[in-house]
Order: C-alpha cells, then sequence, then structure tokens
C-alpha cells in the first residue's frame, strides 16, 4: 500500500512539474498581451471620457450634451435675432439672452434670461406674464424664421401664422405687436393671425371670418377694398 502511494505521489508530481513548465512557457506571451493591452485601455479611457463629455457625464460640469451645445449656438443667433423684434415690441425694455445656466439638477444649454431694461434685472423667462410671454414667443419665432432666411442664402420664410395670445394685450402694446406685423407685411410676407380680439377686425384688412350656427360653421371672406 506504502508503495502505490509512494507512485501515486511521484506520477502527481512529475504531472504538476510538466504543467508548471507549460505554464512558465506562456508567461512571455502573458506579458506581451498585457503590454499589448496597455494602449488600447489608454485609448478607451479616451474614448470614454469623450463619449461621457459629449452626452454630458463626466468631467462636464455644466451637464450640456454635445447637440444641447449646438443647438445653444444657434439659440444665441436667435435670440439675438428675437431682441431686435421684441425691443420694438416692448418699448425697449424687453431683451432676451442665452444662458448656460441649469435649473435645479437639469441640464444646461438651452436657457434664456429676459433682460429687462427698466428694472436693470435679467429674469428667468417664467417668471413673465401672460402677455409678456406671448410677445417672447412671438419674438423667437419671428428670430428664427430671420436666422433660417440668413442660413438659407436670402431665402424667405414667406408665411407666417400667430395663434391666439393677442387677448392678453393692453391696447398699447397691442398696437406696437401689430405694427412690427404690419412691417413684416409691407416687406412681402404673408402674415395671418388667428383671434377673437375685436380691435384686429379694424387693423387687418384681408380677413377669413368663422361663423358658428346650427348647421355647422360658415365661412365668410372679406377682401381689402381697393
Amino acid at each position: 500500500e506504502a508503495r502505490r502511494l509512494h507512485d501515486d505521489a511521484v506520477i502527481a508530481h512529475d504531472r504538476a512539474q510538466r504543467r508548471a513548465e507549460q505554464l512558465a512557457e506562456l508567461i512571455p506571451e502573458l506579458r506581451a498581451g498585457i503590454d499589448g493591452l496597455t494602449p488600447l485601455a489608454s485609448r478607451a479611457a479616451e474614448a470614454r471620457g469623450l463619449a461621457d463629455l459629449a452626452a454630458g457625464l463626466g468631467a462636464n460640469t455644466l451637464r450640456m450634451t454635445l447637440s444641447s451645445f449646438v443647438l445653444a449656438a444657434r439659440l444665441e443667433e436667435v435670440a439675438a435675432a428675437a431682441s431686435e423684434r421684441l425691443l420694438k415690441m416692448t418699448s425697449g425694455r424687453y431683451s432676451l439672452v442665452h444662458t448656460d445656466a441649469r435649473r435645479g439638477g437639469g441640464r444646461s444649454g438651452l436657457g434664456l434670461l429676459a433682460c429687462d431694461a427698466w428694472t436693470g434685472v435679467d429674469r428667468d423667462t417664467a417668471t413673465l406674464s401672460g402677455g409678456e410671454t406671448f410677445l417672447a414667443s412671438l419674438a423667437l419665432a419671428l428670430g428664427l424664421a430671420d436666422v433660417v432666411t440668413a442660413e438659407a442664402g436670402g431665402t424667405p420664410i414667406e408665411a407666417l401664422f400667430v395663434d391666439e395670445g393677442f387677448g392678453s394685450l393692453d391696447s398699447e402694446t397691442l398696437e406696437e405687436v401689430m405694427t412690427v406685423l404690419d412691417g413684416l407685411r409691407e416687406g412681402g410676407r404673408m402674415v395671418g393671425i388667428v383671434s377673437h380680439v375685436a380691435e384686429l377686425r379694424q387693423r387687418i384688412p384681408a380677413q377669413v371670418r368663422v361663423h358658428k350656427g346650427q348647421a355647422g360653421s360658415r365661412l365668410e371672406l372679406l377682401a381689402p377694398v381697393g
């Protein structure tokens, strides 16, 4: 029995020694593989960093995505063009400026502030009144049209439709807004207004009036005289 155990131990020892020699032969190959992975790991870390940066993560303290960064550059142009319109509609009080600041834990990049020339305070657009919000929205729409026209080789956006919002304006502001819209019309654009404000009937020469009835709605076309 002792002899058998001895023989088994010798066999196991020889087998282990051969296995150790085989593993030792693999060490140079393993080291070469590790050395080859080092630059790949560095490139992977660099790619991961760029991906995080583009996604608004990692070292991107503003948490601004790449798409937001591109849009923010456009928004700056639109805000500048919109401010020219808004200043006219608010008697020089409001202009718009792009901000990278973020709200709470949200991402940044596409924010706007309303610069109040009367108080000298830059306000969050969320603090604007209903009428002021309408004016800012209208100015942004016009500013966007101006920017698109400029980038399209001067090809104008020939039609603009404004749906409601005029009822929130006082008579003085309404007059200023209509002056801006009249300027667009005189410049060759077609401006369509959807509204229930009675004052606009005297300002708009060509109208499509909708009359409700028991049999359904009826359209009345009014063409300008002359």
